[in-house]
């Protein structure tokens, strides 16, 4: 199994949840996060006073599959989630060794579906 974290733009989240859906991913967190990056700082407007706002809102996206579904769910990501500008964000695949389901004390892939 792997669990793959990507980090996107919130506003295409519909879009790449709409695409995981497709590829039989119908479990993951969500977290709303900030971060920087390659992206300059961008200055915001609050009741007309002017402000650098060094972080961008970001979604980070949590899931853990089994082995055949890391490159489906990469190209769909890639494909949903990408603008052409900077701060479109990232994927990173890890590795999980067990998972267990608490309630019924499952382990492996059917602990995670």
């Amino acid at each position: 199994m792997k669990k793959i974290e990507a980090i996107i733009r919130p506003d295409v989240f519909s879009a790449v949840r709409r695409a995981l859906a497709l590829e039989g991913i119908d479990g993951l967190s969500v977290t709303e996060i900030a971060g920087c990056g390659r992206q300059e700082g961008r200055t915001g407007l609050f009741r007309g006073n002017a402000y650098e706002m060094e972080f961008s809102s970001k979604l980070k996206l949590e899931m853990v599959i089994e082995d055949r579904l890391v490159e489906p769910i990469i190209k769909s990501i890639l494909e949903y989630a990408a603008t052409g500008e900077v701060g479109d964000g990232k994927i990173f695949i890890y590795p999980v060794d067990e998972a267990i389901r608490i309630r019924t004390k499952e382990r492996g892939a059917v602990a995670v579906y």
